[in-house]
């Protein structure tokens, strides 16, 4: 199983980036796909949900407008659309697949917001 995130950076505030994560050696399309992060110092935070057929999205309320997430399954690819970035959304971004009691996690990539 991989989970391979990508996209992350440096960008000044109000800047965009588009993280990606890749998967590999399970069934994707059944599962639910997720983003958290994980800033200094503090916990891992959910951020976005996406349902095995993209039916149903669920954000943060901190990203609610700002953050879109979708899926390819016939990639086998989950995005993180992020606009509008604040110096708050500074953090590690993990990409997480979960399926019943299966759950799997990237490395995770890191995103600077500053000026």
């Amino acid at each position: 199983v991989q989970l391979v995130e990508s996209g992350g950076g440096l960008v000044q505030p109000g800047g965009s980036l588009r993280l990606s994560c890749a998967a590999s050696g399970f069934p994707f399309s059944m599962y639910d796909m997720s983003w958290y992060r994980q800033a200094p110092g503090k916990e891992r935070e959910w951020v976005a949900t996406i349902t095995s057929t993209g039916g149903t999205i669920n954000y943060v309320d901190s990203v609610k407008g700002r953050f879109t997430i979708s899926r390819d399954n016939a990639e086998n690819t989950v995005s993180l659309q992020m606009n509008s970035l604040k110096s708050e959304d500074t953090a590690v971004y993990y990409c997480n697949a979960r399926w019943w009691n299966r759950n799997y996690w990237g490395q995770g990539t890191q995103v600077t917001v500053s000026s």
